[in-house]
């Protein structure tokens, strides 16, 4: 007997989980990834991103090739030179310059701010000897070479299990990308995995933002077709009504997407009532105009009453829903 499938994966997003994980979690990552380097790091002391001043060292055709960059300045410890740059890029690819790139964003680093820049990157392509890690030039005596520490995500394939079980961050985010990949066009068995990821994370007895930072961030990678959110919200809720912890990621597009549609659907009838009053040619145009925005309004408020049934607190619906909190409580 034949089945209907669910709609294939849309296009993963590798980009803003990583983006975001970094940026949370900067410590952890240096000392998941990058060990020696995390020792010699001042950590009591403040560390900055430059997010802004890489991109204007960068061309903007060069920036959207590539996952993530990061520049990060950073104090250390019993050195000379107290700061330090780092350079960071998770590579989702395998251009054919990429080392070369590396080099050249290097030196560009140290001739803005004539200080020592490390380079890192994240190999997260699924090509196990795809390895660049230097680049450099040399003639008749003359020597420039660059040298840069790597990580293969796909190294850590066979220890998913032991990756689930790390209190570091950067175990579950390492798993989520893998599982990512290992489940492309594969929405039932990503939904599973998924769930597990979740259920892992509710079980943690972690801070209530640190756990919904992290369940952001599987959402992100674990992008699921639509009819499977709502499967997965289901288990969701399940789990939320122990740990009072509500589940708003994905759940946040589809609560706005209905209350457009529904808010457009009332906007029409009663846009369509109004410019009938009004006057036939003017009273369409008015009628569609006040309608709409209207409509929109009013399917809101439906979908803030369904997310309010199902367990959300008025501060979350108010949030999801793009309604007055006064209109909730």
């Amino acid at each position: 007997m034949s089945t209907t499938q669910p709609p294939a994966n849309p296009a993963d997003d590798y980009d803003s989980p990583w983006k975001e994980a970094i940026e949370h979690y900067f410590p952890e990552f240096m000392a998941f990834y990058f060990p020696v380097a995390y020792d010699g790091i001042d950590w009591s002391k403040k560390y900055i991103f430059l997010d802004n001043e890489l991109r204007s060292l960068l061309p903007e055709a060069e920036v959207s090739k590539r996952v993530v960059d990061k520049l990060v300045q950073v104090e250390l410890l019993k050195e000379k030179e107290t700061w330090l740059y780092i350079h960071i890029e998770v590579q989702g690819g395998q251009p054919a310059n990429f080392a070369k790139r590396m080099f050249v964003y290097h030196y560009r680093i140290f001739d803005k701010y004539n200080k020592s820049v490390a380079s890192f990157a994240i190999l997260a392509d699924r090509h196990r000897h795809w390895r660049p890690n230097s680049w450099g030039f040399a003639f008749a005596g003359s020597k420039l070479q660059l040298e840069f520490s790597i990580v293969k995500l796909i190294d850590y394939e066979p220890k998913i299990e032991e990756l689930l079980r790390m209190d570091n961050a950067f175990g579950l985010i390492t798993a989520a990308h893998l599982l990512t990949q290992q489940t492309r066009k594969k929405s039932e068995e990503r939904y599973h995995a998924k769930l597990r990821l979740i259920r892992l994370l509710y079980e943690r007895q972690w801070e209530r933002l640190r756990i919904v930072e992290l369940l952001r961030v599987i959402d992100w990678f674990l992008e699921l077709p639509k009819g499977l959110r709502q499967k997965l919200k289901t288990e969701i809720c399940q789990i939320e009504g122990k740990q009072k912890m509500p589940y708003v990621t994905s759940f946040e597009r589809d609560a706005k997407e209905e209350g457009i549609v529904i808010g457009k659907e009332i906007g029409v009838v009663e846009g369509m009532e109004i410019g009938e009053e009004i006057g036939v040619v003017k009273g369409m145009e008015i009628g569609e105009e006040i309608g709409v925005v209207k409509g929109v309004e009013i399917g809101r408020l439906e979908v803030a009453r369904k997310l309010m049934a199902s367990g959300f607190s008025a501060e979350q619906v108010a949030s999801i829903a793009e309604v007055p909190l006064a209109l909730l409580v």
